[in-house]
């Protein structure tokens, strides 16, 4: 054994049984055969560290009352369940390193036993305990406190939950800022909506800045979240709140952050267009500056029909660049609310809400665009909490949503007090 600042072995002993030692033990650091892992690794005293030799500490792994061979790595299926070590030894598992904390480390050949169990991804965790309901009627506002209710609404790509109502367990502290979930996309995936710095905010301080949409409202390509003049769908240039939304993403999220993020989740820029007034999109118009009225406005002003489809036919552009669907658009996985979005959660075309959680007392804008005449206006939330519509040169709140991986695990209980954190 290696001593470091103590001089006598009798001491060293003395120092071990007496004084409160902490291991930070890496369990993957050897690996040998039947999933005994015999770790070599300093271990910090008050005043000094002594370095244990193979042998001294015994690791093994179960899942099911059955030896792993290998110890489970951090991003595997598998979680800590609990650590028992012989020889009056305790420990603790620390699940943002993957290391054990042993205390009480006396016995040369001390053995310890993790449990594993499978992980309980984070739409499972929302999902626990809710009483799964449907709501068929979007005519009117959603403003009962609907605290543990998750609704569900079925779509081609299959089932997606989401928060409606004055919720209050839909809270999200990630890469140090709160969220409020949207809903649990079809594949799993979170998506979550800014909401300031802490879960007191009010007002301005639940929006990231005020900004335009676009910086010109003369055409009706300036009513896409990416644009190209002359063309219904074009994506050749970014809006101006891309712009806001990309660089926040970059200087908060990338690097740090961004293997929590869902590159395949995407964000619905419905662009489908007609030019009759109330009519249903039929391809028509979209164009230059031919009065256009947008599937969005058809659905959610006119039939009060909220949908979760975005089809490649119905122009959902803008999926990440990594995605599947689509075609790639985006330069970082990160967009606006949708119109429809709002709608499920209880907002209605031109009637106020102050009772459901996207209300903030301040207008905010969505990607979702409305229609051209004699200017382009796209969708927002106003400040009392309907849907209504603006010209994009015009300037109001911006809030980014993400989408966490369906991958991810959640710990807390969703509420202001105890909001849920990414493991």
């Amino acid at each position: 054994m290696e001593f470091e600042v103590l001089k006598r072995s009798h001491l060293k002993r003395n120092i071990i049984i007496g004084l409160f030692a902490v291991a930070i033990i890496s369990a993957a650091v050897l690996n040998f055969t039947q999933a005994k892992y015999r770790v070599t690794q300093s271990i910090p005293l008050v005043n000094g560290k002594i370095n244990y030799n193979p042998g001294d500490i015994i690791i093994s792994a179960y899942y099911n009352d059955e030896l792993l061979a290998t110890f489970p790595t951090k991003d595997s299926e598998y979680a800590v369940e609990n650590i028992t070590c012989d020889n009056n030894t305790t420990a603790t598992f620390d699940k943002d390193k993957w290391q054990i904390n042993i205390t009480n480390l006396v016995t040369k050949g001390t053995k310890c036993d993790v449990t594993f169990v499978e992980k309980e991804l984070a739409s499972e965790s929302i999902l626990a305990g809710k009483d799964i309901q449907e709501r068929t009627d979007f005519s009117t506002t959603l403003t009962t406190n609907t605290n543990g209710i998750i609704y569900q609404e079925d779509t081609s790509d299959g089932t997606t939950y989401y928060f409606a109502g004055d919720t209050d367990e839909n809270w999200v502290s990630f890469a140090g800022y709160y969220w409020r979930i949207i809903r649990i996309n079809e594949d799993g995936s979170i998506r979550m909506i800014y909401n300031g710095t802490s879960t007191s905010a009010t007002g301005g301080e639940t929006r990231l800045q005020t900004s335009s949409f676009n910086y010109s409202n003369g055409n009706n390509a300036y009513a896409g979240y990416m644009c190209t003049l002359n063309s219904v769908h074009g994506t050749g240039t970014s809006s101006t709140i891309k712009g806001i939304v990309d660089n926040f993403y970059r200087d908060q999220i990338a690097g740090e952050y961004e293997d929590y993020i869902s590159k395949e989740a995407g964000f619905c820029g419905d662009r489908t267009s007609t030019t009759t007034n109330g009519g249903a999109p039929n391809d028509t118009g979209g164009i230059g500056t031919t009065t256009t009225y947008y599937g969005a406005r058809y659905r959610l002003d006119t039939n009060k029909t909220p949908t979760f489809e975005c089809s490649d036919e119905a122009n959902d552009l803008y999926t990440a660049q990594e995605s599947s669907k689509g075609n790639h658009a985006l330069t970082y996985p990160i967009g606006l609310i949708t119109a429809d979005e709002v709608a499920y959660a209880g907002g209605v075309w031109d009637t106020y809400n102050s009772s459901y959680y996207l209300y903030t007392r301040q207008s905010y804008w969505t990607m979702s665009p409305y229609n051209y005449s004699g200017g382009a206006n796209v969708f927002l939330v106003s400040h009392n909490g309907d849907l209504g519509n603006w010209g994009v040169s015009n300037t109001v709140g911006v809030r980014p949503v993400l989408n966490l991986d369906a991958g991810v695990t959640l710990t807390g209980s969703g509420t202001t007090s105890d909001p849920y954190r990414v493991n």
